[in-house]
């Protein structure tokens, strides 16, 4: 099991994921893949070997104002064939998280057409670096917007027919922790073949067909091809004390990601587990790497046999 992280690298902070800078100061993709380049090769150093692009990788790639930014991925078609052959060399497995804005079963057909030229341009990057089918594009299922969830869920369905099939087969589709649960990501699976990425503390916060939490994971791995490595996601809910503008003091959000892992009901949930597909594992946890790291170690000194059984690397 390949542990990974999304986006930032913290324990080397002059590390950057991505050329952030605004249009005005002229961003570009040949920045963010100059970035990259050191930036896996600490991953390689740290025998790290999975990891989440930032979606603001090519800067305002598809903005409709801005089509002056529009080709970056033709013209720096060298410099991403050369960093998918150094992700290969570093047997580097990437993906990608769409941002919020992408949703296919938007009301307004305006944000479904921009939502599929997202999702047809972040294919295209993946294609010029020559990633493999493993390399995926996580999704979610979108909102309710006043309707019934049959309804939500019967136009994701259209939204994606849609789609051209090289990006449906990019696509992976996330649970979430109130709206559409992995019983309803099973049920759009059956229709549209999607692979499923299973969330433990979504399936925690919103299970309402009570499905256990190994079976939910099963049903999950089973979405994807043989030949494929599937994804989850592993994180725990932050427990600090938050405080309003006036100081006052609250209970913290349980949807919100700890900074590091507790590694105590992770490894009691793998120790739950019967036997099953090889799966890697992506850390959400706002320490990012340093969490990574700090839960290799945890697993390390609190559960060995964890660690064998799984090949954590």
């Amino acid at each position: 099991m390949r542990l990974g992280f999304p986006v930032k690298i913290l324990a080397r902070p002059g590390l950057r994921s991505h050329d952030s800078r605004r249009w005005q100061s002229k961003p570009h993709l040949s920045v963010s893949l100059a970035y990259l380049r050191d930036l896996f090769l600490h991953l390689g150093s740290q025998d790290i070997h999975m990891y989440r692009l930032s979606d603001r990788l090519a800067p305002y790639l598809t903005h409709p104002g801005l089509p002056h930014f529009h080709r970056q991925i033709e013209e720096c078609a060298a410099e991403l064939a050369a960093l998918g052959q150094l992700a290969q060399a570093l047997d580097l497995r990437l993906s990608l998280h769409a941002p919020a804005s992408v949703l296919l079963n938007a009301l307004d057909p305006a944000r479904q057409t921009r939502s599929q030229i997202e999702l047809e341009a972040f294919t295209h990057l993946f294609e010029a670096m020559g990633l493999g089918p493993d390399a995926a594009i996580i999704i979610h299922v979108g909102g309710h917007y006043q309707r019934q969830p049959e309804q939500a869920l019967a136009q994701f369905i259209a939204g994606c027919d849609r789609l051209p099939p090289a990006v449906r087969d990019r696509i992976a589709l996330e649970h979430d922790d109130h709206r559409f649960s992995v019983a309803d990501c099973l049920w759009l699976h059956e229709r549209t073949g999607l692979r499923l990425i299973f969330d433990l503390l979504h399936h925690q916060l919103y299970n309402p067909s009570r499905l256990p939490p190994a079976q939910a994971l099963a049903a999950c791995l089973a979405t994807w091809p043989p030949e494929q490595t599937p994804k989850i996601h592993l994180s725990t809910p932050a427990t600090e004390l938050v405080r309003d503008g006036r100081g006052g003091p609250h209970p913290p959000r349980l949807n919100r990601h700890s900074h590091f892992l507790n590694p105590f009901p992770l490894i009691d949930f793998l120790r739950s587990l019967p036997r099953l597909r090889p799966f890697d594992a992506m850390i959400e946890a706002k320490a990012c790497d340093l969490a990574l790291l700090q839960f290799r170690r945890h697993l390390a000194a609190f559960a060995p046999d964890l660690a064998q059984r799984f090949q954590v690397r």
